[in-house]
């Protein structure tokens, strides 16, 4: 639900910023930038172009919006910190795993999710190395859940030079089909129609160039982020948890 709302809201900005770029904008930039002289506008590759870069951002506001509940989380004190605390199984691991039931990202956040099974672990198996191993293992499955979400947003970087360049290709066609009509061989203005449409072209493919690297600039600011507070979510469990773990 999350994604859809992101969604519908991105789409909508791109709409109201192409309305606003087409009044504001001088003839030649709005020219380049949403290929305002064609025909067949508003539906032109230009105007796909933020769309689709628009959808990319909204993606990567909920991948940032997750990061910030993700730091949220080291800050709960889910596990004691005074470094004489010892865990043994059964009541010294009571309020540690109602304090990680009780919170609304029991089933979202990394963190909650690690202690939880580090410590229903450990209260089964009385074996610290088994907790120790079962947290190993949860983080390498986390990481690779982590990159997962951000197939649609590497998909939408691929998407938008794709569509840079089919855009490329197509008003090249159009300029070469123009060029080649009996009618405008002999047209005063044809070099120049045929020079300007190529422009707008090859502008196309500098536009959707341009927005897959600051998308591709924010997602790995982004992803490093959540990767970085995954790590962190590790040593937290390390420290506080493993290491103070006690079975005779």
């Amino acid at each position: 639900m999350k994604r859809i709302i992101a969604l519908a809201i991105s789409l909508t900005a791109a709409v109201i910023m192409i309305a606003f770029m087409a009044r504001v904008l001088p003839p030649g930039a709005a020219s380049i930038l949403l290929d305002i002289n064609r025909v067949s506008w508003p539906f032109t590759v230009q105007n796909v172009l933020w769309l689709a870069f628009f959808a990319g951002l909204g993606e990567l506001s909920i991948r940032w919006h997750a990061g910030r509940i993700e730091e949220s989380q080291l800050k709960r004190e889910y596990l004691p910190t005074d470094r004489s605390t010892v865990l043994r199984p059964g009541d010294d691991m009571t309020p540690i795993f109602k304090k990680v039931r009780n919170s609304r990202y029991r089933e979202v956040c990394f963190l909650p999710r690690l202690i939880e099974r580090c410590v229903l672990n450990f209260n089964l198996s009385h074996s610290v190395d088994q907790a120790n191993a079962l947290l190993n293992s949860s983080l390498e499955l986390f990481l690779h859940e982590l990159d997962l979400r951000y197939n649609i947003i590497r998909y939408i970087t691929w998407l938008i030079p794709s569509l840079g360049f089919i855009g490329t290709v197509v008003g090249i066609m159009l300029a070469l089909n123009f060029a080649g009509d009996r009618a405008n061989v002999e047209s005063p203005e044809m070099l120049y129609e045929v020079t300007q449409r190529l422009g707008v072209a090859f502008s196309t493919t500098l536009l959707a160039l341009v927005m897959a690297s600051i998308l591709v600039f924010l997602q790995n600011i982004i992803q490093g982020r959540e990767e970085n507070t995954l790590n962190r979510a590790g040593q937290y469990c390390l420290d506080n948890l493993i290491n103070r773990l006690y079975s005779r």
